[in-house]
């Protein structure tokens, strides 16, 4: 929290693929890809997509990219583009 002016946001019981993030990013390093999840607080203050997932190396011929909204949003359009390039996620 940043001087208590702001509070954590509470998670949802919906949410899902946020649960397994480290998972996913310990299992592309696993394959030999670097990835990185990230998010950018000036994007966030200026109200656009500031989530950022990227990835690159081991059996990708060409690097991906997602930017989303939320974490989740981001996640899962990474994920889409990691099996449209032939990576078989397992979740």
């Amino acid at each position: 929290m940043a001087g208590g002016d702001k509070r954590w946001v509470k998670k949802a019981e919906s949410d899902g693929i946020e649960e397994i993030a480290l998972l996913l990013l310990e299992w592309l390093a696993e394959q030999g890809v670097d990835a990185m999840l990230r998010v950018d607080a000036q994007r966030l203050s200026d109200r656009r997509p500031a989530w950022t997932f990227a990835a690159g190396g081991g059996p990708l011929s060409v690097g991906v990219r997602a930017d989303g909204a939320t974490a989740g949003q981001c996640l899962a359009r990474a994920v889409a583009q990691l099996r449209e390039r032939g990576v078989e996620v397992p979740y």
